[in-house]
């Protein structure tokens, strides 16, 4: 599978790099002026450098030589006659392998020369592996050797070394890997990886073959990156293949190994491999380049990449191709990648240069973003750390992108910046508002500046903004003026600016004066708030006026304030009456008798004296007779003949009628009524109303010649007069329609009326008689006399113990009681008289 470049996101922009480099120095200079680069292995503690002379080279990750022998006397060690083909160092760094086309194999201690060997093989050895743990007393002091076969070397009893061939190979081993008890080694055929414990292969991994090209000529690459994971990555093709333990039921069933290798993920690159390691949960791949540098025919330069994968799906994140020294000249096998897994450091080697690769720290990240103008993604960077790192902060690179959103004038991204980075930091915010002043953009940043008085930045950068807005937008400046607190700025400099912006300057002043009268109002001048907003024409000014009691002060003003809003302005008046005088509103709108008329009438609902009711009575009669009647009907405080008269003048009958009754002159209300209302219906609830006989009468003689009032007269007047009445006046002759069924209701209804009064005669003679008997009852009922009753003329007791001063007593059914000898005269009286004294 080859690698996905097309589908990452990231390759839409320029890729973030993942690595930094830098090229060894020190000692290893000198190395390469002499000798050149033919292998190397890194080790926690060391770096081991072979070369093409044989020699081998120990050298701290720096760069620089450490002595290899155990006097410190010798900085290197001269291992073979030809190049160096392969290092192994044991996992304590205690001991060294090598190998070469010499046929000799050197296993070397660097603390001890105890296990330590130098073989002659007399064939060309292509690999040497150590086993990780040689430096243990009874590991057996172990290591394998690649040549046309694999062989293990082993000590036995009385320190005798043993080999034993694991596996004849076709063509060379050239590459071995051992990690605890699983060894994986390369051939022409592919990868095999072998239980040592089991001594027992797992699997062999073939490898594809192309007509066009052999593997025999290009290295294999074999890393255990972690205990059960191998990767191998050979000509353009990586494998990573995972050691899987089966099951139970399988290891019953079956004649197999404990444990099989199981190629997981296979893809192919776009270069040939000369490394590959792990970055996290990435790859690294060092690669060169299939096809030679068009122009000169030679190599290019080589190329380390990071890429991930994930569900058969790899994806190139970074990519960097690397200036070493002689690139030209050298082909995939000439390059070698080690690492430091732990540490996620790559050695990249040449044979004659080093370049060491590390991924970018929090640092280095925010550099590169910041240069290339990806200052979002640098702050994000910084906030998952805690927002600051020894060299950079959110702060810092804010700035840096705030300066660049607004060069590439993105103001209002910019002042959503600024807010997200100054906070409560008053001197950052005012440096970087002053940044928008030099553009005359602070229009941008007015919605995010501070407005709390706690957290509030000089009273200068405020009232830049409010001048800005002076000048180029009148509606925001309104609104600022409106949402600001005052206490963030000076009022009496913004006044004085806008003062003089309206005396210079041609503009819509309303909207200017608005803003004005707020800000008077700011300074407690609401004198000239209100002014001001009577001048404009503004209905703020009775929440002023309400707010600020300023009542006194609107005495000459009350018609302005009616023209403005006529009911608003009453409702201002009628708040608090005391406040306005009524007397001053009816100075004030003596010559506007309409707007006079609604004061009144709201003054009428809350004031319940009637002072004003006879004007109210004229003024209803002009601007609401439907209301008319039904406030001289709740009223009583008006002159009933002025009430009259002005209703004579405006032929307003029924109201007429009603105050005609109210003054006694039924007879005429009647005449109205028949006349001038035409009726009816009126008529005889009005007669009911005032029950007089000779209303009645009237009624019935002006109504009589009227058939169709006869009707209606005798379906209703039966139950309020003597239906005789009117049977008696109608005309002999007279048509009169229904007449069988209104003489049947009349008489119902007046039979219904007598049958009433008889009922009620009976219930009252009943109930007459009933409380005469219940009065005699208890007035010939006893007296209970006790020793507490005194006689009412000499206060003495009634009763008393001794008889010889007895004497007669008498006691009335008012309780009250006398002696018969206090009594004037000695005579008895058939009333009390002290209550005959109360009753007169």
């Amino acid at each position: 599978m080859a690698i996905n470049s097309g589908s990452c996101d990231s390759l839409n922009r320029k890729m973030e790099p993942k690595l930094k480099y830098y090229r060894m120095g020190n000692d290893v200079q000198n190395i390469l002026l002499k000798d050149a680069v033919s292998c190397i292995c890194v080790h926690t503690k060391f770096i081991c450098l072979g070369t093409q002379w044989g020699v081998i080279h120990l050298l701290d990750h720096e760069g620089n030589t450490v002595p290899i022998s155990q006097d410190n006397n010798q900085k290197d060690l001269q291992a073979h006659a030809i190049a160096v083909n392969k290092i192994s160092v044991d996992v304590n760094g205690d001991y060294i392998a090598s190998c070469s086309d010499d046929g000799k194999v050197l296993v070397y201690g660097l603390y001890t020369d105890d296990n330590t060997h130098n073989l002659t093989l007399g064939r060309v050895v292509k690999s040497v592996a150590l086993d990780p743990c040689y430096f243990k007393s009874g590991s057996g002091r172990r290591f394998l050797t690649g040549d046309n076969k694999l062989t293990l070397y082993e000590k036995t009893f009385l320190n005798r070394l043993r080999s034993t061939v694991l596996c004849e190979c076709e063509g060379y081993v050239q590459a071995i890997a051992w990690h605890d008890r699983f060894v994986a080694w390369a051939s022409e055929v592919g990868v095999r990886v072998y239980d040592l414990v089991a001594r027992c292969s797992l699997g062999l991994i073939q490898w594809e073959k192309n007509p066009n090209r052999s593997i025999e000529d290009f290295r294999c690459n074999l890393l255990w990156s972690a205990p059960k994971t191998l990767m191998i990555g050979w000509v353009d093709t990586i494998r990573i293949c995972v050691i899987r333990k089966r099951s139970q039921i399988e290891l019953q069933t079956r004649d197999v190994t404990e444990y099989l290798i199981d190629p997981v993920h296979t893809f192919q690159t776009d270069s040939y491999i000369s490394g590959l390691g792990p970055l996290d949960d990435q790859l690294v791949i060092l690669g060169v380049p299939k096809e030679n540098d068009p122009e000169t025919e030679k190599s290019q330069r080589p190329v380390l990449s990071v890429a991930e994968y994930k569900d058969c799906e790899f994806c190139e994140i970074a990519s960097d191709s690397l200036t070493i020294r002689g690139y030209e000249e050298y082909n995939c096998n000439d390059y070698y990648l080690d690492m430091l897994i732990e540490e996620n450091r790559f050695f990249i080697v040449s044979p004659k240069d080093i370049v060491i690769a590390s991924p970018y720290d929090i640092d280095d990240r925010v550099n590169w973003l910041t240069e290339n103008g990806r200052f979002e993604k640098a702050m994000s960077v910084l906030e998952e750390v805690g927002g600051k790192t020894s060299k950079h902060s959110v702060v810092t690179v804010g700035v840096q992108y705030l300066d660049h959103l607004i060069s590439e004038h993105l103001f209002e991204e910019a002042a959503i910046l600024c807010a997200r980075i100054c906070k409560n930091d008053k001197v950052l915010w005012e440096n970087q508002i002053l940044k928008f002043a030099e553009v005359n953009q602070l229009r941008a940043i007015s919605s995010y500046v501070p407005r709390i008085p706690e957290q509030a930045l000089s009273s200068h950068i405020y009232e830049l903004i409010f001048y800005e807005y002076l000048k180029v937008d009148p509606n925001g400046f309104l609104k600022l003026v409106q949402e600001w607190n005052p206490a963030l700025y000076k009022t009496c400099i913004i006044v004085k600016e806008v003062l003089e912006h309206l005396l210079t300057t041609e503009v819509d002043k309303n909207i200017y004066l608005e803003a004005l009268a707020l800000l008077y109002c700011y300074q407690k001048k609401y004198d000239k708030a209100l002014t001001t907003y009577l001048k404009l024409q503004h209905k703020d000014v009775f929440t002023l006026i309400t707010k600020h009691n300023m009542y006194s002060v609107i005495y000459d003003k009350i018609f302005d304030l009616m023209n403005l809003d006529c009911d608003k302005a009453i409702s201002v008046l009628l708040q608090d009456k005391t406040k306005v005088p009524y007397e001053v509103v009816e100075k004030q709108l003596e010559n506007n008798d309409e707007y006079l008329f609604k004061y009144l009438d709201a003054y009428s609902k809350v004031e319940p004296n009637g002072r004003y009711h006879g004007k109210l009575v004229t003024l209803y009669a002009k601007y609401a007779r439907n209301k008319l009647l039904p406030f001289l009907k709740c009223s009583d405080n008006y002159p009933i003949q002025e009430a009259l008269d002005v209703c004579q003048n405006n032929k307003f009958y029924p109201e007429m009628v009603f105050l005609l009754g109210r003054i006694g002159n039924t007879r005429e209300a009647l005449q109205i009524i028949i006349e001038k209302l035409n009726d009816i219906n009126q008529a005889i609830n009005f007669c009911q109303e005032h029950n007089d006989k000779e209303l009645w009468t009237d009624l019935i003689m002006h109504t009589v010649g009227k058939p169709e009032c006869v009707t209606l007269l005798l379906k209703r007047i039966g139950n309020y007069v003597d239906p005789r009445m009117l049977i008696e006046n109608i005309q002999s002759g007279c048509e009169i329609k229904d007449l069988k069924d209104s003489l049947a209701k009349m008489m119902c209804d007046y039979h219904l009326q007598m049958s009433v009064q008889e009922a009620c005669k009976v219930i009252t003679l009943r109930n007459y008689f009933d409380l005469h008997e219940k009065l005699i009852i208890n007035q010939q009922r006893g007296i209970s006399v006790t020793d507490e009753f005194l006689c009412s003329v000499c206060q003495g007791r009634i009763i008393i113990r001794d008889l010889s001063n007895a004497s007669d007593l008498i006691v009335y059914n008012c309780r009250h009681s006398f002696h018969i000898e206090c009594l004037p005269d000695g005579v008895e009286c058939d009333h009390c008289s002290v209550c005959s004294a109360v009753k007169m």
